[in-house]
């Protein structure tokens, strides 16, 4: 049930009604609750008056500038394409309202298919300049840029606070200030470009799209990357929040930045999805809600474009007995009612120790009680207005339905406006793991809480959730908060803070919560490809994709039709032929060979027509089992030692070595191909397994040079549960270029061999089980490869999908992954050469192999003071 604290001094007549509770909070222009200060002779309170009473006066940040700028653009807003203003005619409009006082600050265009076109060609046509231009040009204009930003702070700060509702501390203080450092960052990777990402080169035209939660900030991150590797960029801002947008797009025109480099096209969610599907933008970076998200992986499924994800966040704040309580409920207030809690990061899952439970919801309701909720100009002001009216009823439906399922609802400040579209901050008790407002985002100022007994049941809750973007650990035990730290799977984790971000650390998350991270260098690889590759642009037959995964199992092979008896002879006894003993192929699932669920199997033809063998025919089930056996491995074999899986991945080569001409044998029995060449494809599967091997230990991460005070390390994680599916050119060394990268980083996997040519993927039985690699790590599923990859991604406990096949089965892979959000890795149908070394090991195969953590560990006991 909703409660109500009152604040001592308060008239009762105050009080704004809120839902079906009531917040005691007086009128935002009253400050403390304290008896007001008595005023001098002059009418106003004495110093030492204020200093008894401690009453807030009002301090508003002066709107002029923003209404001037405005207003020299006749309040009526066009698209920015080419480097100039552009309005097309017959164009509706839609305003712009402050939500902090319904005021219109101004009308924008909602554009048309149109102007996409425009502002795709004219970033098409930039396009072909800027990417030669050298990095040192580059990083010149992104540092003009940044300098231009600072010169305008004051204006951006206040716009954005007009246009968005949130307060004008937090756009001066926190967002402005890193949009210039995203800017100042990124010159020197335009400046590194040469040296830093050698064999790699600019995408193309970038389609950006951002939320309105930070319109200015969250723009930065996906336009400084993609300006830096020369490629360029077409943005569309939220409906909700365009105006900074804009602004920024003139600013960078002042900073000399060329035409068509950075374009601003305004409209609404389905304007958006005409950008992503325009056939010229090679890359999508999108900001926003898992379910647009999802749409988003669909829309663009099998079209060669390159796609990054930020997405919601359910994110924990696991607070330990061992924590300073006062210092985690701060970290709460800059958790949960920083930006009113529209932040895909919040903290809106608190996990408290059951003995501390009680003295920290204590101490959050009195904290509660203080945060001032008003004018979002006033700098007095702790939290500004709901973005719209229509997100406040959505945050408010979440409460209502908390209520009616059991739980206390605690609403408290110490002052509200009557009228602006403000929530106040809420607190949501009594809940369970599976109660709705525990599992949703709720992207608004309410905390729900939850306890735990031991260190394990933390981390258990913490990760009860399909998000993963982001998570705190509260503690003054170092040991208990890295090892909670490391254990929370999530994008980013801050020990003792939260909502800490910098230019030079990635931002993005797992599982639901996205792929793709924003800062860093680790972003600066979702604005590149291979220098080898160029973008495909694959036609799809629907036909073949309206039957893709379809199937028959095997049939008899008459040997008197030319196929060869499965069965030969292989000597004469006595005049007698004896026939050779059948071996069908068993697949490999845990360690162990397992006979396929269904009786069928598949015949291996040779190049001449003749059957060489058999193997199982996997199905459904199979796969089942394989990715439980993954997924049951894959803790154990994440936690091992990198120097230990180095090991088993050089007894691999050694053993393989040791069989080398029976592989090379059994390659050119199944493709045809001169015992030389075999033997070609076997050294160089020997050597790569080398190669990975030596990264086993030398890809762990590194230490990130933020602005923190304290030490930000960047941890490459395993991705988890890989499903691959490799091509049928190379049995042996598409195989083992694809799951060695994989295994040494720490994955488990369920692989589908080449289709046409599996034995030598099965020939690696004996090799896996005398390197001592552990049950379950790779798994071998033979058969259909559309087939068993329909179902591998379509399995929610694979948390990636590396398809290298048809044009169709591209599309189709990427399309089935938007159900969970699942990483991919696709070749739209186009071959690569596998011995060459950029194509076959290059640095793609890391970056499909890992995740990147960034865990923030601060400072402060030394030199505190």
């Amino acid at each position: 049930m909703a409660s109500t604290v009152p604040n001592g001094g308060a008239k009762r007549g105050s009080r704004k009604r809120v839902s079906q509770g009531e917040v005691d909070a007086p009128p935002a222009k009253s400050a403390r609750t304290e008896s007001p200060a008595a005023p001098s002779k002059s009418g106003k309170p004495s110093v030492g008056d204020l200093f008894e009473t401690l009453e807030y006066g009002p301090a508003p940040e002066s709107a002029a500038v923003a209404n001037k700028w405005l207003e020299e653009h006749d309040r009526a807003l066009g698209h920015f394409v080419d480097g100039k203003w552009y309005k097309p005619a017959g164009r509706s409009t839609y305003d712009s309202v402050n939500p902090a006082t319904g005021e219109k600050l101004a009308t924008t265009l909602q554009g048309t298919e149109e102007d996409v076109e425009v502002a795709v060609t004219a970033a098409r046509k930039a396009y072909k300049t800027w990417s030669t231009t050298p990095g040192h040009v580059r990083a010149r204009y992104l540092y003009a840029i940044a300098r231009n930003v600072q010169k305008h702070m004051r204006l951006l700060s206040v716009l954005e606070t007009m246009d968005n509702g949130k307060t004008i501390r937090e756009t001066r203080d926190c967002d402005v200030p890193l949009v210039a450092r995203h800017f100042y960052h990124h010159a020197g990777w335009a400046q590194l470009f040469n040296t830093e990402f050698a064999g790699w080169k600019s995408i193309g035209v970038v389609g950006a799209i951002v939320p309105w939660n930070f319109p200015l900030m969250l723009l930065t991150w996906k336009v400084c990357p993609a300006l830096a590797a020369g490629n360029t960029v077409v943005l569309k801002p939220a409906s909700y929040t365009r105006l900074t947008a804009l602004l920024l797009a003139e600013i960078c025109s002042e900073a000399g930045l060329p035409a068509g480099v950075f374009n601003v096209v305004t409209g609404n969610g389905a304007f958006g999805s005409k950008l992503a599907e325009h056939p010229d933008v090679d890359k999508v970076a999108f900001t926003g809600s898992t379910g647009v998200g999802q749409l988003l992986r669909r829309s663009t499924a099998g079209t060669g474009k390159k796609l990054s994800l930020e997405l919601g966040g359910k994110s924990p704040f696991v607070v330990f007995d061992s924590a300073d309580l006062d210092a985690a409920v701060e970290g709460a207030v800059n958790a949960i009612w920083f930006n009113q809690g529209q932040v895909c990061s919040a903290g809106s899952r608190m996990i408290v120790q059951e003995n501390i439970y009680e003295t920290m919801v204590r101490k959050l309701k009195e904290r509660m009680s203080h945060l001032r909720l008003g004018d979002s100009l006033d700098k007095c002001m702790d939290m500004g207005a709901i973005v719209a009216e229509s997100q406040r009823r959505s945050i408010d439906e979440f409460v209502q339905r908390a209520k009616r399922e059991g739980a206390d609802v605690h609403q408290s400040c110490a002052c509200m406006p009557e009228n602006g579209c403000f929530y106040p901050p809420t607190l949501v008790t009594n809940v369970s793991t599976v109660s709705h407002i525990v599992q949703e985002e709720v992207f608004g100022p309410v905390l729900t809480v939850l306890t735990f007994r031991t260190p394990k049941e933390a981390i258990a809750l913490a990760n009860n959730t399909k998000f993963g973007l982001a998570g705190s650990v509260w503690s003054e035990q170092i040991n208990v908060a890295l090892e909670a730290a490391l254990s929370i799977k999530a994008g980013a984790v801050w020990i003792n803070g939260h909502n800490i971000f910098d230019a030079a650390a990635g931002f993005g998350g797992y599982r639901e919560s996205g792929f793709g991270r924003d800062g860093g260098k680790e972003g600066m690889y979702e604005y590149i490809r291979p220098s080898w590759e160029e973008r495909a642009r694959p036609v799809v037959d629907e036909k073949k994709l309206a039957s893709f995964g379809a199937t028959i199992p095997g049939r008899p092979l008459n040997p008197n039709e030319g196929h060869g008896a499965m069965v030969k002879p292989i000597s004469d006894m006595s005049g007698v032929a004896v026939p050779s003993i059948d071996r069908t192929v068993k697949m490999y699932i845990g360690g162990a060979q397992k006979r396929p669920d269904a009786t069928y199997v598949r015949a291996v033809l040779g190049a001449d027509g003749q059957v060489v063998s058999s193997v199982g025919e996997g199905n459904r089930k199979d796969i089942r089992e394989a990715v439980e056996a993954a997924y049951k491995a894959a803790p154990g074999w994440g936690k091992r030692a990198a120097h230990n899986r180095a090991q088993i991945t050089y007894y691999m080569a050694e053993n393989l070595e040791l069989r080398r001409q029976e592989f090379a044998t059994r390659i050119s029995a199944m493709t045809g191909r001169d015992q030389a060449s075999c033997l070609q494809e076997v050294d160089l599967s020997i050597e790569r397994l080398y190669h990975w091997g030596a990264y086993a230990d030398k890809f762990g991460g590194t230490v990130q040079e933020t602005t923190l005070y304290g030490a930000t390390v960047k941890i490459h994680e395993p991705v988890g549960v890989i499903g691959m599916a490799c091509p049928d050119d190379y049995p042996l060394l598409g195989f083992v270029s694809l799951f060695a990268p994989a295994v040494v980083r720490g994955n488990t996997m369920v692989i589908v061999p080449s289709q046409k040519y599996p034995l030598s993927a099965c020939d690696l039985y004996q090799v896996f089980d005398t390197s001592d690699l552990p049950g379950g790590v790779v798994n071998i599923v033979t058969g259909d490869r559309d087939h068993l990859s329909k179902y591998l991604v379509e399995h929610q406990n694979v948390e990636a999908m590396w398809y290298f096949g048809s044009a169709e089965g591209s599309r189709f892979v990427e399309a089935s992954s938007a159900v969970n959000v699942k990483r991919t890795w696709v070749n739209y149908g186009v071959d690569r050469d596998w011995t060459n070394a950029e194509q076959g090991h290059g640095h793609e195969f890391l970056y499909h192999s890992v995740e990147c953590k960034n865990i923030w560990i601060p400072m402060g006991e030394i030199f505190a003071n």
